[in-house]
């Protein structure tokens, strides 16, 4: 799951720096999914350790780091759409495009976490 939590944080570094240079350099909250994806790449790195206890520790940050990304990001495209749509202006397409896929990604990424943590305690490798 460490490997995968690095395609992820590389998805997300990806999705900050199109969403900065999309909005003209002009908004650095749209760098958010950078620092996020930085975030999970670090603990993912550690995460790739022999040790169990190590590795465990590591990936329960990550999913956590994931689930509150996802919460975050899905809450905001939702206040940002409905204020917008509720003053009659357009939202802004590049930030809600940013805030979805973010969600999307981070969900996606805490369900393979959560699958792969039921596999372990089944499997009894924990």
């Amino acid at each position: 799951m460490a490997k995968t939590t690095l395609i992820f944080a590389v998805l997300l570094v990806v999705l900050g720096l199109a969403g900065y240079l999309g909005t003209g350099s002009q908004y650095p909250t749209a760098l958010i999914p950078t620092w996020f994806g930085l975030a999970l790449g670090v603990f993912g790195y550690l995460a790739m350790s022999e040790s169990e206890s190590r590795r465990k520790l590591f990936m329960h940050i990550n999913v956590t780091i994931g689930l509150l990304g996802f919460i975050g990001s899905a809450g905001r495209a939702v206040v940002a759409y409905t204020h917008a749509t509720s003053a009659g202006l357009a939202p802004n397409q590049i930030a809600l495009g940013s805030q979805i896929t973010m969600a999307g990604l981070l969900l996606v990424y805490v369900i393979l976490c959560v699958r792969s943590f039921i596999a372990a305690r089944r499997s009894g490798k924990v």
